[in-house]
């Protein structure tokens, strides 16, 4: 049975609520599910935890749903390109629990696979473990960092079969499979939808199984958060 919705906010409907934990992927603003993270603010859903690896730039990407006054806690990396994130965050409006690049990743990935948690060296004798278990392994010490399963999963791929399979394109992969296991829900947009059996299995990222519903997403300008470049070097006549 196909899984492909017409449209995000249909994709949605019956998965939102108020106080859910939503995973998104995403780095930056490269693959990020911006018809899902639209059709979430345009529900006006509140108090929602988001676990992701930054929120986005305002206006943009889970910008969106810091300017709309929705997120009440955020599970992230780096957040380092919002300055109305900050402006909460430092006004003690929006709760935030950082994690290490990695950690995060795992946290989800172990979500994923039925894992509750893991041990790690990453954050030892640092605020980050503040208030963690602990444990020694091989006369090294670890901290515990739990698994995260969220409410709902949000991610966006290049190519997709109307079974669910869904694959990646180059650094817009990034977080996206990790988000796609942790979800109870999972919900993927794509750039490409092909029908059953179109897809070379060898290539498939996501198996389908994890995927509840796919939407077609729409064409748009794909937004870069820093640009730096340098001057082209001047042509050698006669080289």
């Amino acid at each position: 049975m196909s899984k492909l919705i017409p449209g995000a906010a249909e994709a949605l409907e019956g998965l939102l609520h108020d106080g859910m934990t939503i995973a998104v992927g995403g780095f930056g603003l490269s693959g990020i599910p911006a018809d899902l993270i639209d059709a979430v603010r345009d529900s006006g859903v509140k108090d929602l935890t988001v676990v992701s690896n930054n929120m986005g730039v305002d206006g943009k990407g889970l910008g969106v749903l810091i300017e709309a006054g929705q997120v009440r806690k955020v599970l992230a990396s780096y957040v380092g390109e919002n300055k109305l994130f900050a402006e909460q965050f430092l006004a003690g409006t929006l709760e935030v629990e950082f994690n290490p690049q990695g950690t995060l990743a795992e946290r989800l990935r172990a979500g994923g696979a039925g894992i509750p948690a893991f041990y790690t060296k990453t954050g030892v004798g640092t605020q980050i473990a503040e208030g963690k278990p602990h444990a020694e392994f091989d006369g090294e010490l670890y901290v515990q960092e739990r698994g995260i399963v969220a409410d709902l999963a949000l991610v966006h791929a290049h190519t997709a079969d109307t079974d669910g399979n869904l694959i990646y394109r180059y650094t817009a992969r990034n977080f996206n499979p990790v988000v796609a296991t942790a979800g109870k829900i999972t919900v993927a947009e794509a750039e490409v939808i092909v029908g059953p059996g179109e897809l070379d299995p060898n290539h498939i990222v996501t198996p389908g199984v994890y995927v509840q519903r796919l939407v077609q997403a729409t064409v748009r300008t794909k937004h870069i958060e820093q640009r730096t470049t340098r001057p082209r070097p001047a042509a050698v006549v006669g080289a």
